[in-house]
């Protein structure tokens, strides 16, 4: 489990391609503290194993299905990425709760900035907005956000000149994708409504009716 509290900025070191995956090679610092194989390390929002690692840098194996869903195959050498390591037990919890495995992807459709904050609006799928609220939250390329705004065709967050420093938003253009993640609490109660509406009283209309 994550909390989309980005621990620090890497690179893309190198890139090896397979027939139907790749495997990874990111540069970083921080998080090579206490790194051990077999840990999990959210890369843009994704999580992703261990398989070695050096003084400076880990690597990664990504599976089809993985590059299929995300925007990592766009990655290209040298490219920033967002880093954040599991949550140990003892642990901090500063976001939401992020898994790490994505939804889908977004595109960047505007970035205005509002005094000293950025706007970014986020142009998604139905199916991904469909778990989207007003002040819920999402993790766009494994940063926990709160959305600001929800449109027809995507959302929009605002946030601070220290989260546009401290993650690759910064660095974000216009039509770039991004990584989303739902928050889970929406996707779990939608399917528990689904499979047992015989077996108990919550429905949509009740949390309609108590502000969910």
């Amino acid at each position: 489990m994550f909390t989309g509290i980005i621990e620090e900025i890497g690179r893309i070191q190198s890139i090896r391609k397979g027939a139907e995956s790749v495997a990874i090679s990111v540069q970083a610092k921080n998080i090579m503290q206490d790194i051990r194989i077999g840990d999990s390390i959210a890369v843009n929002g994704i999580c992703l194993t261990v398989t070695s690692f050096s003084q400076s840098s880990f690597t990664a194996d990504v599976m089809h299905e993985t590059l299929n869903r995300s925007a990592l195959g766009g990655l290209r050498i040298g490219s920033p990425v967002n880093l954040e390591r599991a949550m140990p037990a003892n642990g901090r919890f500063g976001g939401h709760i992020v898994s790490g495995h994505i939804d889908g992807t977004g595109t960047v459709t505007s970035i205005r900035k509002d005094d000293n904050a950025i706007w970014y609006t986020i142009k998604t799928t139905r199916e991904i907005l469909r778990y989207i609220i007003e002040k819920g939250s999402i993790a766009l390329d494994g940063i926990s956000l709160t959305v600001a705004e929800v449109h027809k065709d995507g959302f929009s967050v605002s946030i601070i000149p220290h989260t546009a420093v401290m993650t690759i938003l910064s660095s974000k253009n216009v039509d770039d994708k991004v990584n989303l993640e739902n928050d889970c609490i929406g996707k779990y109660v939608e399917r528990l409504i689904g499979i047992q509406p015989s077996k108990t009283n919550i429905t949509s209309d009740f949390l309609a009716k108590y502000g969910f």
